[in-house]
């Protein structure tokens, strides 16, 4: 009973999926951590909500299980805890508790554009995102050019500018520190 499309008004659907358009929910919870947190993709955000879901799961089932297991639970929660503490997503390491309160905000805040601003390496998440893909800050000695790059613990003490950046030079004469064999090359 509906008309058939026009060739520009085909042309206008072509990327759109009218059957399996998510936003339509008005999750505006979502719609605010998208924001907060400047991510490109709305699918790194569901993916996250994914991740701290089955997390919140396996802490449950771990809590849940009887005393006859009693080792292999504290063996298992352990190892959790680690694990969790080493991406950086909890604080501490003492019980499953903090692992049952874990939400998609805290994998949005081992984000390398947050990690920036939280070194002070970027005024705000805007400018963050930005120094990141256009390739001025690198990890260890990789140049990372992707804004969704999750950043444990160990690493995050390797977040630097890049040797040729423009920032890292202004930053330099801004403290007076630039050598001048690197003025040379």
């Amino acid at each position: 009973m509906v008309r058939k499309l026009k060739y520009h008004e085909q042309k206008l659907l072509r990327r759109l999926d009218l059957v399996n358009w998510e936003a339509s929910g008005g999750n505006l919870a979502e719609v605010r951590a998208l924001r907060r947190y400047r991510l490109g993709r709305r699918e790194d955000y569901v993916q996250y909500k994914a991740l701290a879901r089955s997390v919140r799961a396996l802490a449950r089932r771990l809590r849940d299980l009887g005393p006859a297991s009693a080792a292999f639970r504290a063996r298992c929660a352990a190892a959790l805890l680690e694990k969790l503490h080493g991406l950086g997503l909890v604080n501490s390491r003492q019980s499953l508790a903090v692992c049952e309160s874990l939400s998609a905000a805290a994998f949005c805040r081992r984000r390398l554009p947050c990690l920036l601003v939280k070194l002070r390496m970027a005024q705000n998440l805007r400018h963050a995102v930005t120094f990141v893909e256009q390739g001025h800050v690198r990890v260890g000695p990789e140049v990372v050019t992707d804004p969704a790059l999750l950043v444990p613990r160990a690493v995050e003490d390797f977040i630097t500018w890049v040797d040729a950046s423009r920032l890292r030079q202004k930053v330099l004469d801004y403290n007076q520190e630039r050598d001048d064999f690197d003025l040379a090359a």
